[in-house]
Order: C-alpha cells, then structure tokens, then sequence
C-alpha cells in the first residue's frame, strides 16, 4: 500500500497540465475523466492500492455566483488544517454542485443557482469526495473558474460527450469547421482555461509544499 502524504486528482489533464509541469512526478496525480461515473471507477480504483493522508480533487468549475470571476480558485472541505492553508493560498471557500452535466448558458447557470445555492458547479468532485469519506480519507475540492455566471459557452460542449462521458474532438472539429464564427470565442474560452489551470496550479503549490 502506497502512503504517500498527498494525492490530486483532476478530470482531464488539461486541468492540470501547469501543475504537473513544475511538480513532475514529485506528487501522485491520477485522472478521473468526466462525470460521476468516472469519478467513482477511477477514486475507487486508486484507492484500492494507494492510501493519502489527503486527497485533493481538482479542476474547472463554471461560476453560478456572478462575483466569481475567471481564475478564482475555490474550496469546499470539512478538513479544518486543509481548509486553513487553502485560504492562506487564496483559494476561497464556496458551495460547489456537482452536476451531471455541463451548464452551457447564463439562464442555465442562473437556474442552477437559484436550485441549489450553489457558487459553481461541476461534475465530479462529490463522488470523490464520497469515496474518500467511506474509506476516511481527509478531501478537499478544490476547483478555479474557467466560465462565468453570466456568459454563455459557444456550443453546448454536452453535445460531444459520448455515453462514456468522453469527449468525441472529431464531432467537436467538424462542428466548428461549419460554424467558423464560433472560433473566436473558441479561442478566448481556450484562454481562459489556460489562465484557469495555471492560477489553479499555483494554489496547490502553495497548499502542498
């Protein structure tokens, strides 16, 4: 069995290209890929053999709360020494939903808030954090904005997913090869989770050294 002190996991690498560019293979990552489904397979999967005194599940969150801006770093644990140094990092505390799919417009973020008093959502980290729970393993989310409550995606992304919850870059390409102008917004979204997963990585930095 694996003890290492702290694990982090995301949904998809892009979530966490930064941080493993300066951490290498210095701090054990695993991917769950999108959705509940995955989460559950993949957290119980590597839990199996490994055991963390924390884990940290990670990734973009869109914003339902129109304070939240692109870039914020966010957290919801009941951890109180995880939940200190996530503040001192500047990570703010939140209600994060964990939704089972993606909330593509202003009037769906809006929705979703007014439901479930939620600050962002995303689709994932419940289910890890569950897992952990039964096997009493300290979790904490920890999720940056990468959307915000008061625009809306260029496409409905939901559109792309294949019933295993993976995204389908074939369908995606041709869609916007037909709808060239769509690729402006593209490339801002692009962007933005770029600036996203790298504010991201420097708060787990801070969290974990």
């Amino acid at each position: 069995m694996d003890n290492s002190l702290t694990t982090v996991c995301f949904a998809l690498a892009e979530e966490a290209a930064p941080f493993k560019k300066v951490c290498g293979d210095n701090v054990p990552v695993f991917f769950t890929g999108i959705g509940r489904a995955n989460a559950d397979k993949a957290a119980r999967e590597y839990l199996a053999t490994h055991a963390p005194v924390l884990l940290l599940t990670c990734g973009f969150a869109g914003g339902l709360d129109p304070a939240l801006k692109i870039g914020d770093v966010i957290f919801e644990t009941d951890h109180e020494p995880v939940r200190a140094k996530l503040s001192a990092a500047g990570a703010k505390p939140a209600k994060i939903f964990c939704a089972g799919k993606i909330a593509v417009t202003a009037g769906e973020k809006k929705t979703l808030r007014e439901q479930t008093g939620a600050d962002a959502a995303e689709m994932e980290s419940a289910t890890v954090q569950a897992v952990c729970r039964e096997r009493g393993i300290p979790c904490a989310t920890v999720r940056v904005i990468s959307d915000t409550a008061t625009e809306d995606l260029p496409m409905d992304f939901n559109q792309f997913l294949t019933p295993d919850m993976k995204v389908d870059m074939n369908k995606l390409m041709l869609t916007v090869a037909k709808k060239p102008w769509k690729m402006g917004a593209m490339m801002k979204l692009q962007q933005n989770t770029k600036l996203a997963a790298q504010r991201l990585g420097e708060v787990l930095l801070k969290v974990i050294e």
